[in-house]
């Protein structure tokens, strides 16, 4: 039988992680594992996380550290890797069991749906699910999910400071194309509106193409850094 556990990289997400945790109980009660791995918060997120997971661990920060520490530690044979401000569907567990079990493939992502009022996020949401089906390459926001041992064959997360997941994608992709559920995961607008909507969107492409032409991560994370300044 399979068993899922989900990995939760967070720093400085008091305000968003018990939301998010409160939403996996229906699933903990299902018996799907909580790994909540933070990299140092200064503020309460790790208090506020404790009696929400199963599990609270520490690593170095970074987010491809600490969802390579959060794995080492996980015991589901499918490993699901979830953003601090996004919701689950609540079937998730069946949907992705079933999804890899039927399709017969090892990895894949769900879609998304943004929060906000913002039109743009609406057609931002609409090309992120597009671009991933047509690319076959998952970002964080989209929930990817991996068996164990395909994470293993894969050599896990690059522990790069910038574009861990679609490095991650790529060589998953090696192996064979993404299970793409249609379900939605709800991502939370914050990022977008707070920074301006288009400001973000214009920037992040700006910043992978720059890192499909060869850009060095760490540079890409200083200029992601300086735009959430």
């Amino acid at each position: 039988m399979s068993s899922i556990s989900i990995i939760i990289p967070c720093l400085n997400e008091s305000g968003s992680i018990v939301g998010t945790l409160q939403a996996l109980r229906p699933l903990r009660n299902r018996g799907v594992e909580i790994i909540v791995v933070d990299g140092g918060s200064s503020d309460d997120t790790i208090a506020r996380a404790q009696p929400w997971a199963d599990r609270i661990l520490s690593s170095p920060q970074g987010r491809a550290a600490q969802m390579n520490a959060g794995a080492a530690e996980a015991a589901g044979t499918i490993l699901l890797f979830l953003h601090a401000d996004c919701i689950l569907p609540g079937e998730a567990d069946g949907l992705l069991i079933n999804g890899l079990m039927q399709s017969r493939k090892n990895w894949g992502r769900f879609d998304v749906r943004i929060t906000g009022r913002h039109p743009l996020l609406r057609v931002i949401e609409a090309l992120m699910n597009l671009r991933s089906r047509l690319t076959g390459i998952a970002t964080g926001d989209q929930g990817v999910f991996v068996t164990r041992s395909l994470f293993e064959a894969a050599g896990r997360f690059p522990e790069i400071a910038l574009m861990e997941d679609i490095a991650l994608s790529r060589r998953l992709k090696r192996f064979g194309a993404p299970l793409n559920l249609p379900h939605r995961i709800t991502v939370s607008g914050r990022r977008w509106e707070k920074h301006g909507v288009l400001r973000t969107v214009l920037l992040m492409w700006r910043l992978r193409l720059a890192y499909w032409l060869g850009a060095d991560p760490d540079e890409l994370a200083l200029r992601y850094a300086d735009h959430k300044q």
